[in-house]
């Protein structure tokens, strides 16, 4: 059986090692769901560690290291787990990043992850060129510790993100160190000055996107943005009245509202159990004469993680002027959770007749 599946990973060599990288996606679309879970946990820290480990047994394969030994007749096989796990890891990230409904944001992140694992196509030696692996391990190195370190000591801020950074970096270079003093032809192939660099540039570019807020501030997510024209609370129940949306939204976007009446911004966030934050919805009105947006409220409200649908708020306005509206959810350090668009169309009798009333 081995040798008939040896055979088959030797007629389609060229892509194999993609087809192992989407079979890794897949499992982790059908399997992972909270980053807070055991299950989820534990899962990642395999991933992490089994790619580390197939990292190291394929670079030294090159050596002849293991040439006559247990491993060497499946030396084949390590490029197929390199990429199956780091599909794995790559899908597990999107599966939690794509919880937020600002998708936008994740989606640059994603891009890039994407591009660096595919981008063993453009090379000769494909998977084997040392300069991607490292690069793409150290990428899914520090997304794993942005995920996993805040997890463990229930606290998220810019200082934790920093720290989550340095453990990934020092992990990272230890991997290669460790890699290059035992394997020559990694010493023939690989420049650890340059290598180093490449590190120390992906290193500073996710800083970048952090502090940018190009990437959602992970493992918090924004699961639900509706605005609704009525609220109310029941027991442990919100019932939310709003406007029917498309596909595309669950509300309408363009509100025909009534002058003087509220409207509410109702959110639902995703957060690990145990984990507190404080939240911000930053009300923001577009300025028709100077085309630009001015803040009118900053309302503030604590979260606390563990619920399954996401922890459960709402603000709301009593004085809206008509035209183009936007609710950031924020986290008290400025990072955007995620974004609700939407437009107020004045109408004294709120003529409107698709109207839903849900209960979250």
């Amino acid at each position: 059986m081995i040798t008939r599946f040896n055979a088959f990973v030797q007629k389609h060599q060229k892509s194999a090692p993609v087809v192992f990288f989407v079979l890794g996606f897949i499992w982790d679309s059908l399997t992972l769901g909270r980053i807070d879970r055991l299950y989820d946990r534990v899962i990642l820290c395999v991933y992490l560690t089994s790619l580390s480990g197939c990292l190291y047994l394929f670079n030294l394969s090159d050596d002849g290291k293991w040439r006559n030994t247990f491993l060497g007749k499946y030396e084949d096989y390590f490029p197929l787990a390199i990429q199956f796990f780091l599909g794995g890891l790559s899908s597990a990230y999107v599966i939690y990043f794509s919880r937020s409904v600002s998708f936008t944001k994740t989606i640059s992140f994603f891009v890039i992850l994407v591009a660096l694992l595919f981008a063993n196509e453009l090379f000769k030696k494909r998977i084997s060129n040392k300069y991607l692996q490292f690069s793409t391990y150290f990428f899914v190195n520090f997304t794993f510790f942005t995920f996993f370190i805040p997890v463990l000591v229930n606290t998220m801020n810019t200082f934790i993100f920093i720290i989550s950074g340095a453990v990934s970096l020092a992990t990272t270079l230890l991997l290669i160190t460790f890699i290059y003093s035992k394997s020559p032809s990694t010493r023939a192939e690989l420049h650890e000055g340059k290598m180093i660099s490449i590190i120390i540039g992906i290193y500073v570019m996710i800083n970048g996107f952090y502090f940018l807020n190009l990437i959602p501030p992970v493992p918090l997510a924004l699961e639900d943005g509706i605005v609704a024209q009525r609220l109310e609370k029941q027991d442990n129940d919100y019932i939310l009245t709003y406007q029917k949306g498309n596909f595309f939204s669950d509300f309408n976007t363009n509100i025909v509202h009534k002058p003087g009446e509220k409207l509410y911004v109702y959110t639902s966030i995703f957060a690990p159990a145990d984990l507190t934050k404080k939240i911000t919805h930053e009300w923001n009105w577009k300025n028709p004469k100077t085309n630009e947006w001015q803040t009118t409220d900053n309302i503030d409200f604590e979260i606390t993680g563990g619920r399954d649908g996401g922890f459960r708020g709402y603000t709301y306005k009593e004085r809206l002027l008509p035209g183009e509206w936007k609710v950031d959810v924020n986290t008290n350090n400025g990072q955007v959770l995620g974004r609700i668009n939407f437009k107020i169309i004045e109408d004294s009798l709120q003529n409107t007749t698709k109207m839903v009333t849900k209960v979250f």
